[in-house]
């Protein structure tokens, strides 16, 4: 058997194997059941905490305590707890103009030194938070996000229907005409897409942290993020993992247009290759280990494709089977994500979705690389 025979068989095998995992991804979003509040008519009453660890947002954070002022959930059932992590700009000033009793700050730098002994100040700072936090319910957020009306509301109709111990949500880049805000919100469409499918089918755990609700009683239960405070991300996934190996009660995806939360792009290409090489580097820390394997496909599956379409200089016959590749790839990919970017009401960026292809694949086998071997930027810190 010739090698180019082998290396069609492992490439038909990959590709098949990862067109039905897509299938399966597809399916599961589609069978998530849509939620609305006004599905429980019962008068709501859990109290609510909102935790917002922020580092120099004083551009954001008050534009996202303004649309948290705007809910329709009454004001006397939720307070925010903003915790500033060793800012050095106006960030505590600008929450400490709203002067209103239901809004709190913690700063860490009152807590203990900033030094280089602290791997994870975020996961320090949600924990501080949680220790004050008078809610049932503890919901985060970040400080470059902006909420809806009837988030919380919704938030606490689903939890008191349902009783999880954790709730994950939907989160939506609103991109501009920009080329790399583009391709991050094509990017996260299919990240969203696959956590939601995988949580509803217990696929494997994901989530994020800007748009995640858990019981303070769960989060005791599992003793917080002890075993997990050495890595300096991971506030949301490994938490959830984490949750979900103690059994400490049900993991839930809430499928509602109503609590979207609206984050911001990386308005450039070295910031954006920061934020996946940090999201990158946690891979084979994950305490779920079906993720893995799926993040193994999926680099393997772009690293083949950059491989033979580098050979197809030589052997043109790897180019044809490059396109060919390609354009099957795109079209499953396609296939998973209609549904998905309808839901977010994004369908019209799918357009450029064919055209960012030969970027994606590269960022990919890129961002991958780094994650692992490398080190980054992570809000001014170097993390290791």
């Amino acid at each position: 058997m010739s090698m180019i025979t082998v290396l069609s068989i492992l490439a038909t095998a990959f590709l098949l194997l990862y067109f039905l995992l897509l299938l399966i991804y597809r399916y599961g979003w589609i069978r998530i059941p849509t939620y609305s509040e006004k599905q429980n008519e019962k008068r709501l009453q859990t109290y609510l905490s909102v935790i917002i660890p922020c580092r120099n947002e004083e551009q954001h954070i008050g534009l996202l305590i303004q649309s948290i002022l705007k809910q329709t959930y009454p004001t006397r059932l939720y307070e925010i707890i903003v915790v500033d992590d060793f800012s050095t700009d106006n960030t505590v000033e600008v929450v400490n103009n709203f002067d209103l009793p239901n809004i709190k700050v913690i700063s860490l730098k009152d807590e203990f030194e900033e030094n280089d002994t602290i791997n994870s100040y975020k996961k320090r700072a949600i924990e501080r938070a949680i220790e004050r936090a008078k809610g049932e319910l503890i919901i985060t957020t970040d400080a470059d996000c902006i909420v809806q009306a009837n988030w919380l509301k919704t938030i606490a109709s689903f939890y008191e229907t349902h009783q999880p111990a954790m709730i994950v949500m939907p989160v939506s880049i609103c991109p501009t005409s920009s080329f790399i805000q583009v391709f991050q919100s094509l990017d996260f469409i299919c990240l969203q897409g696959i956590t939601g499918a995988s949580v509803y089918k217990k696929l494997h755990g994901m989530c994020n942290g800007a748009n995640l609700a858990y019981t303070k009683i769960a989060f005791n239960q599992v003793n917080g993020f002890a075993t997990i405070d050495d890595i300096a991300s991971g506030d949301d996934m490994m938490l959830l993992q984490k949750m979900a190996r103690s059994n400490v009660g049900e993991i839930m995806y809430m499928k509602s247009k109503d609590v979207i939360v609206e984050t911001l792009p990386v308005n450039n290409v070295h910031d954006f290759l920061q934020q996946r090489i940090r999201w990158a580097s946690k891979a084979d820390k994950y305490q779920d280990k079906s993720l893995f394997p799926v993040l193994l496909l999926v680099y393997l599956i772009n690293l083949g494709l950059l491989a033979t379409f580098l050979i197809g200089f030589f052997y043109p016959l790897f180019l044809t089977a490059f396109f060919i590749c390609l354009i099957a790839k795109i079209s499953f990919e396609l296939y998973f994500l209609y549904p998905v970017a309808d839901f977010f009401n994004q369908k019209k960026l799918l357009l450029f979705f064919p055209f960012l292809q030969p970027v994606h694949i590269v960022y990919t086998i890129v961002a991958g690389w780094l994650g692992k071997f490398s080190t980054y930027q992570w809000k001014g810190r170097l993390v290791r």
